[in-house]
């Protein structure tokens, strides 16, 4: 049971996403209520309340914020992690993406498949990033921070 259940972005105050971000949005939330892996492990000695947990994300003051509450809303954890080590990488991703929604309408398929690799290259990247950043805070495997990461992505967007 030590999963998300739920995900909510507090993307309050940011401009409106593109509709090519705003797909990337749907399709990660989606799927990472479909599979995922959330631990919150013991912090200074004290044992965090078991999952399913409710998170909600946000930027606030050039953080990133990770709130977790309970299955039932009481607050369970919650943490600050600095964006600077994600700035790279969520440049490089969104640099990328350009380039593959791009060429999505005017490339062949074989040229397609190349920029494809390259932004699950950087997209894993990310993933180990974050998965480094939450040690000690949150256990997740690849495939869950591959999807919060994608969602770090349009609150950076937007920020």
């Amino acid at each position: 049971m030590s999963r998300i259940i739920h995900v909510t972005l507090d993307d309050s105050g940011l401009p409106p996403p593109t509709p090519e971000i705003e797909q990337e949005r749907k399709v990660a939330i989606y799927d990472l209520m479909e599979d995922n892996s959330f631990v919150l492990p013991a912090r200074d000695g004290r044992l965090l309340p078991p999952g399913p947990y409710r998170l909600a994300l946000s930027i606030r003051e050039r953080r990133l914020v990770f709130e977790i509450a309970t299955e039932a809303g009481d607050p369970a954890s919650a943490f600050h992690l600095s964006l600077g080590p994600f700035r790279q990488v969520v440049k490089d991703y969104f640099q990328i993406c350009e380039s593959y929604f791009d060429a999505v309408k005017t490339l062949p398929p074989s040229q397609i498949e190349t920029i494809d690799m390259a932004r699950r290259g950087i997209h894993n990247e990310g993933a180990r990033v974050l998965q480094e950043r939450l040690e000690g805070k949150a256990e997740v495997d690849t495939d869950t921070a591959r999807r919060l990461f994608t969602l770090i992505c349009v609150l950076h967007f937007g920020g």
